[in-house]
């Protein structure tokens, strides 16, 4: 495992990192041996946030007396003073910490999100003073968006950006990482695995290995998928043309309309199980019919409860047309499965 200062933070980090989400899935214990196993195996920043449950909380036992030895990035969606300061303190009592190595404003993609907080009331202000005091020693953000994570990159505020980076979605290697190393920012690159689209790591940090400016960090839910991504970095990296094709194949696979399986448009207020019947395509390609409408039969059931609300698409960070896309899977679902059925 190599080090490097994260951008102008001076803070020096492993060159993959640990992402948040899946470990709030796990059992306590559980989670905290694989924090800690990570840790052993040499990587030393982790990333997590407020909206991902007990995410925090799992860290901060992970680490407790052992805070120097780990660089800690978390997050809140508030964007005024009052909510922002909450989050802060919350974090706080979650991470057994008193203070966070990267405080980032989390999915800053609207004009209207960076008024709220750049406001007389935003939740800039209250990060401000929180660094003043030593509870933040860097600000960040977090967006979907190119333009957006753009112009966070130029305003001079941030010290990171936190943005969606993989074969399929490269847009982020041109303009953003130039812009980021002008202006000598952070780069920390979510959805290494495009949210699970992409199945293989190899191919995966073969592409990310590339480019070294950014700092992937990828989520762990085992023992094994942490000593997977370690292997990787154990040996030079060689991409091939076949390993171009393999990702060119992927790319045709899911098309430009895609789950990420961020999980912001859930829980569904009519029971839809919204992020595995997203992904149903992906299950009816890589499986055979039987075993694919098996294996998705509980959340693709949930697809009629769609009442077309609209709720899901105005939280979806990619803005899909989430039930245009549930109604196609859903027939996709049923074709297999009445083919299968008994003919009477």
């Amino acid at each position: 495992m190599e080090y490097k200062v994260l951008g102008r933070t001076g803070l020096r980090v492993s060159e993959v990192g640990f992402g948040g989400i899946p470990i709030l899935r796990l059992p306590t214990e559980e989670a905290v041996q694989i924090l800690r196993h990570a840790f052993d195996k040499g990587i030393t920043f982790f990333d997590t946030a407020n909206a991902y449950r007990d995410s925090e909380d799992k860290i901060g036992q992970a680490f407790h007396g052992m805070r120097e030895q780990v660089v800690i990035a978390t997050k809140t969606m508030k964007r005024d003073a009052a909510g922002a300061q909450e989050h802060l303190d919350n974090s706080l009592r979650m991470l057994q910490t008193d203070y966070i190595d990267i405080y980032q404003f989390h999915q800053v993609a609207q004009e209207a999100d960076w008024e709220a907080i750049s406001g007389p009331s935003g939740a800039m202000g209250a990060v401000l003073k929180a660094r003043e005091a030593g509870k933040v020693r860097n600000i960040g953000a977090t967006s979907h968006s190119l333009p957006m994570a753009i112009r966070l990159v130029r305003s001079g505020l941030f010290n990171t950006i936190q943005f969606p980076f993989n074969f399929i979605e490269d847009a982020a290697k041109d303009v953003l990482f130039q812009a980021a190393g002008e202006m000598n920012v952070g780069v920390i690159a979510m959805k290494p695995f495009a949210g699970g689209v992409i199945a293989s790591a190899a191919l995966a940090f073969k592409f990310l290995r590339q480019h070294p400016a950014a700092v992937p960090i990828p989520g762990f839910d085992s023992v094994d998928a942490v000593d997977e991504v370690i292997s990787l970095y154990q040996q030079p990296n060689r991409v091939t043309d076949s390993d171009r094709l393999a990702m060119d194949q992927v790319r045709a696979e899911v098309g430009g309309q895609f789950c990420r399986r961020c999980e912001y448009c859930q829980p569904c207020p009519n029971g839809v199980m919204i992020t595995p019947a997203m992904g149903y395509p992906i299950v009816a390609h890589r499986m055979s019919p039987a075993v694919a409408v098996r294996f998705s039969k509980d959340p693709m059931e949930t697809v009629p409860l769609c009442s077309e609300c609209g709720v899901c698409t105005t939280l979806c960070p990619y803005e899909l047309p989430i039930s245009e896309i549930l109604k196609k899977n859903y027939e996709l679902y049923k074709q297999q499965l009445d083919a299968l059925s008994p003919k009477a």
